[in-house]
């Protein structure tokens, strides 16, 4: 249980993770956020697992290269919100294609979904302390067993995933609520504010 409550409580805060789950959740419904959500998921499952597990060869290397890693985050940050501001709503009946066609559309821009928010997770190697820091509290980490370090970060994963299933469930109960305009004015202010924390991190590295 404190690993399910400690991945809520990571997962939790709105950034532009959050952000971009609740739009892509408006824009292209619950299965597009919660599949978003999973792959900051999955980033915060590596990186507990490098502090669970005492990989401090890795976890260095990572913290040593932060600055061009932040770098990269930032930029990516900038693509998303340009991406978002950019995009456009769809709603069901639309599609154009086969069957077949549609289904292999969805899927691609599914795993797109799925590694944008992954890699974009990963662009902050201070979470390593943090995890560090918190499985320390906890005895997790050096001074602990595999065993206990396992079981950790699966309930980090799983807390985690269970936030952005909430999350994702939760946005798409007001999506068919929202006009087409309305849902465009969203993507364009999410767009907005994903771009402004990429350029808030560029800021910062100066």
């Amino acid at each position: 249980m404190q690993g399910i409550a400690l991945g809520v409580s990571i997962a939790a805060p709105v950034g532009p993770i959050g952000i971009l789950c609740i739009q892509r959740t408006l824009a292209r419904g619950r299965r597009a956020g919660f599949v978003s959500g999973l792959g900051a998921a999955s980033a915060d499952a590596v990186y507990a697992a490098i502090a669970g597990f005492g990989l401090t060869a890795l976890s260095s290397i990572l913290l040593d290269h932060q600055t061009g890693i932040r770098l990269v985050g930032g930029l990516f940050l900038v693509y998303l919100g340009l991406q978002s501001f950019r995009a456009e709503p769809t709603t069901g009946g639309e599609s154009t294609g086969t069957q077949t066609d549609r289904t292999t559309a969805e899927h691609q821009t599914l795993a797109r979904d799925y590694a944008s928010t992954f890699l974009l997770t990963l662009t902050n190697p201070v979470t390593i302390l943090a995890f560090v820091g918190i499985f320390a509290g906890l005895g997790v980490g050096l001074s602990g067993t595999y065993v206990d370090a396992a079981v950790l970060v699966v309930g980090v994963t799983t807390g985690s995933a269970l936030w952005w299933f909430l999350l994702s469930t939760g946005v798409s109960l007001f999506r068919t609520r929202f006009t087409r305009p309305v849902l465009r004015r969203v993507n364009q202010l999410a767009g907005v504010v994903i771009g402004g924390f990429g350029v808030f991190v560029l800021v910062g590295l100066l």
